[in-house]
C-alpha cells in the first residue's frame, strides 16, 4: 500500500505578458483590393465557359434527382411541408380511376374515326359516363383526405389547396408524377 505525501506540490506561475496588437500589421487599402482582385474576363473564355456549363449540369443533375426522390430541399413551393406529402404519399398509395382518363380520351378519338354514327355517339356518352365517375372519385378523394388531414394535423393548421393538389396528382399516370411516387400501392400512410 502506497503512502500519500503530506506536502501539496508546488503550483508553477508563469507570468502573463500582455499581448499587443493581433500580432501582425495591418494590410493596406492597396494591398487588401489587390488580394481580391480578380479578373472581370478569364483569360481563356471558352475553357471557363465550359467549366460553367459542366458546374450547372451538375446541379440541375442534382436537383432533379433530388426532386424525383423527394427531397424536401429541392422541391417548389407547391410541393413542400408534411401536409403536402403525406397527400401525395395518400394519392400514391390509392387507386385513382383519373389516373386512366388520358388513356380512355385516347380511345374515344381513335374510336371517333369509326363511320358508324351509333358508334360514336355510344362512345361519347360512355366518355361522358367515365368523366362524372372521375369527377365523383375526386370529391371522394377529397373528402376522404380532408377528414385523415384534419385528424392528423388539426383543423385551424390545414393548408389551402389541398384538395386541389390532391386531385390533379390523383389525375397524372403514376410513372410520370414528380415528385416520384415514395410508397407502393395499398401503402398507406399513417
Amino acid at each position: 500500500m502506497a503512502k500519500k505525501s503530506s506536502t501539496p506540490e508546488p503550483v508553477i506561475e508563469t507570468p502573463e505578458e500582455p499581448t499587443v496588437g493581433k500580432g501582425h500589421a495591418t494590410p493596406t487599402r492597396k494591398e487588401r483590393e489587390a488580394a481580391n482582385q480578380r479578373p472581370l474576363v478569364p483569360t481563356d473564355r471558352k475553357l471557363a465557359s465550359k467549366e460553367a456549363r459542366a458546374k450547372m449540369q451538375v446541379q440541375r443533375d442534382r436537383a432533379r434527382v433530388g426532386m424525383a426522390n423527394g427531397e424536401e430541399k429541392y422541391l417548389p413551393m407547391r410541393d413542400k411541408g408534411a401536409q403536402r406529402r403525406y397527400i401525395r404519399d395518400y394519392v400514391d398509395a390509392r387507386f385513382n380511376l383519373g389516373e386512366f382518363l388520358i388513356p380512355a380520351m385516347f380511345v374515344v378519338i381513335l374510336l371517333t374515326l369509326v363511320p358508324a354514327p351509333e358508334v360514336q355517339a355510344g362512345v361519347m356518352l360512355g366518355l361522358y359516363a367515365f368523366v362524372v365517375l372521375v369527377i365523383a372519385d375526386c370529391v371522394f378523394l377529397g373528402w376522404r383526405l380532408m377528414r385523415k388531414l384534419r385528424e392528423k394535423f388539426g383543423a385551424d393548421k390545414l393548408e389551402r389547396g389541398l384538395r386541389w393538389y390532391a386531385t390533379m396528382r390523383a389525375l397524372q399516370f403514376r410513372r410520370l408524377r414528380l415528385p416520384k411516387p415514395q410508397v407502393k400501392r395499398g401503402q398507406y400512410p399513417q
